[in-house]
């Protein structure tokens, strides 16, 4: 059987996507997706060939349309000095709403609150079985690595005050204190804020002026 008229493959990824970010892919039936994209079984066979071939689409689409938007501003020179600070506040926006209501309202699985309702989807994908398939172990690494450079830029952005080997240390810092707090959120979004806040403490733009040129002061003598 061919795809039903009208079929939309970007809407079909986006809406297996929820189900497997809500429900992890072991979990996530194949009759959950189909309610979910409104395809039956033989249509999404037909366009995914599997579950599996659905989920690895899935982990695309998340890096793509949730994970790089939050990152671009990190990743398109010239960085400014405050897009660190701003990336980890949108996250700890996100965390602390979470948090403060007690709740988890549906319907923001694609914007920043959906990691904070139901964790980062690769993270979950590493802590659960199907992250010993080498292909996602791999996705996963990359997704680490990524995150990492474009932490590092923000920092040289941010604290230019810094020698570049502190810089590499608070950078790794500070990209463990994302990653264990998009890992936490799901159980614990107290703690999850706490290693944001910690983060962002580190990572606001330098406050000190910086020295005017031309100008130089002399003892008198």
């Amino acid at each position: 059987m061919g795809r039903p008229a009208g079929f939309e493959e970007a809407t079909a990824v986006r809406a297996a996507r929820r189900v497997f970010w809500q429900h992890g892919y072991e979990q996530a039936s194949v009759p959950d997706l189909e309610r979910a994209t409104g395809l039956g079984r033989s249509s999404l066979y037909h366009a995914f060939g599997s579950k599996r071939g659905l989920y690895d689409a899935a982990l695309a689409s998340y890096l793509d349309e949730v994970v790089r938007p939050r990152l671009r501003p990190l990743q398109t020179p010239p960085v400014a000095a405050g897009a660190l600070a701003g990336y980890l506040e949108r996250l700890l926006t996100a965390v602390s709403a979470v948090s403060t209501a007690g709740s988890r309202p549906p319907g923001h699985e694609d914007d920043d609150r959906g990691d904070a309702l139901h964790g980062c989807l690769l993270l979950n994908a590493a802590a659960a079985p199907i992250g010993q398939d080498e292909t996602v172990r791999a996705v996963v690494a990359a997704y680490r690595r990524e995150l990492r450079a474009a932490v590092a830029d923000g920092l040289a952005a941010a604290r230019p005050d810094l020698a570049e080997d502190a810089r590499e240390q608070l950078g790794e810092s500070v990209t463990a204190l994302v990653v264990a707090a998009l890992a936490l959120v799901r159980v614990d979004p107290q703690a999850a804020g706490d290693s944001l806040r910690a983060a962002l403490a580190t990572a606001r733009p330098d406050p000190r002026p910086e020295p005017r040129p031309g100008r130089q002061d002399h003892p008198r003598g």
